[in-house]
């Protein structure tokens, strides 16, 4: 049985990969399920937004290494001009740099190259309803990160650090960009924001990115 979105059916999924054979490959694959239904095939983070822009999407498949603008910057565009579009990563890429700078960048999901279909449309499914998926390996790598390359002492959380604070710093260590942090906390996201920028200022964080190590360290995620 599919998993169950907050979507009409079928989901509508852009994958992008510089790879011809990749994108063909995994367009024909997505395709046999009745749930999902790829709108475009792109080459690189222009062609993706473009036919963002061009048509109803759900789910960009992203690769991160395409020529022109990669897929870091292409995540980062999309979630902040089509904010209602997940993006799941689908990477040969698994080093902690590239895994927080995606999730910092406002994607969902991180998978491998080594993900299986089922996988690879599990990770959709959750995506479109709001959910952060991270295969195995992804999520070694971050725990590695936590444990290795945090300077000593260890970052805590500020103790003025509000409960809600707290929920929307967990929910970015989880990889949720501002519009799924405020469905899951019933909230508009001009509120999420402004919870944010206080996170932040307590915490003297420069970005997602940063936000992302400091949800991981403390033990949220």
């Amino acid at each position: 049985m599919n998993e169950a979105t907050d979507h009409p059916l079928p989901l509508k999924v852009i994958v992008a990969d510089d790879q011809a054979a990749v994108r063909e490959s995994l367009a024909a694959v997505l395709d046999l399920s009745e749930d999902i239904e790829v709108v475009t095939a792109a080459a690189d983070g222009t062609q993706v937004l473009s036919a963002a822009a061009a048509t109803s999407v759900d789910v960009v498949l992203m690769d991160l290494r395409m020529p022109g603008m990669d897929g870091i910057e292409t995540t980062r565009r999309l979630s902040e001009e089509h904010p209602q579009i997940a993006v799941v990563v689908l990477t040969t890429f698994a080093d902690d740099d590239s895994i927080l700078a995606a999730l910092g960048a406002g994607a969902r999901g991180y998978l491998t190259k080594n993900a299986g279909r089922q996988d690879i449309m599990r990770a959709i499914r959750a995506a479109a309803a709001g959910q952060s998926v991270l295969d195995r390996e992804v999520q070694n790598r971050l725990l590695v990160a936590a444990r290795t390359r945090q300077p000593a002492p260890a970052p805590t959380l500020p103790p003025d650090l509000t409960p809600r604070e707290r929920e929307v710093l967990t929910l970015i260590g989880q990889g949720l960009p501002n519009r799924a942090i405020a469905q899951q906390l019933l909230i508009g996201e001009a509120t999420v924001k402004t919870h944010i920028n206080k996170l932040f200022t307590k915490a003297g964080l420069q970005g997602r990115a940063e936000a992302v190590r400091l949800a991981i360290a403390a033990g949220l995620t």
